[in-house]
């Protein structure tokens, strides 16, 4: 059953192309406009500010935390019933290093406190961490598709290899728009979303 959206689609293939489009756009936005600047830094309510922009022409629950359980696989994400503490706990984890900011990012990962559109948010998200930190982002466009996937499936039992690919990928390119938009194309393709290259939407 497809996703109740704002654009009264019922068709998964379409909504997932309008999606695309209308997010990569907001993504754009996003970055040109300066609103990241504004947000919140390494808490659940900035991550739910980021979802909340680029999910606002698709989504009523864009920004707002889901309430009902998910699953990806056999894997299940925070119950609904614990997810307010597991935030709470994840908005006081410290992101004074490299190694505590990955563990801040895969504990986000595991709670994915949105109905939809997590993945994309989240790596926005640990990116604004990483540059107010660190002064470094990830250049998404060198991290394998496959991977990252692996990695991710595996790090909530052990994190060392998430930490080693995305440490590999590690730019002081902070200020630079390409690596940013370029990584917005890679953060999508992730989740299967590869009709639109954001430039071509610009």
């Amino acid at each position: 059953m497809t996703l109740a959206n704002k654009l009264g689609l019922t068709d998964d293939i379409a909504l997932a192309h309008e999606e695309e489009r209308l997010t990569k756009l907001r993504a754009m936005e996003l970055y040109d406009k300066g609103y990241l600047a504004a947000f919140e830094v390494g808490t659940f309510a900035g991550l739910a500010e980021i979802h909340g922009f680029l999910f606002q022409d698709v989504y009523e629950f864009a920004g707002k935390r889901r309430d009902v359980n998910i699953a990806k696989g056999n894997f299940r994400f925070a119950p609904v019933m614990y997810l307010s503490a597991a935030l709470g706990a994840i908005d006081r984890m410290p992101q004074d290093d490299f190694d505590q900011i990955i563990a801040k990012y895969v504990e986000m990962n595991v709670a994915h406190p949105f109905r939809e559109g997590n993945g994309r948010s989240t790596r926005i998200w640990l990116d604004a961490i990483l540059k107010k930190e660190l002064g470094r982002v990830i250049d998404w466009s060198l991290v394998d598709k496959e991977d990252y996937l692996l990695a991710m499936e595996r790090s909530p039992i052990r994190d060392t290899e998430i930490k080693v690919l995305l440490r590999d990928a590690l730019t002081d390119r902070i200020t630079d728009r390409q690596v940013y938009m370029k990584g917005i194309d890679a953060s999508y393709r992730y989740e299967g979303y590869d009709t639109y290259s954001i430039e071509d939407l610009g």
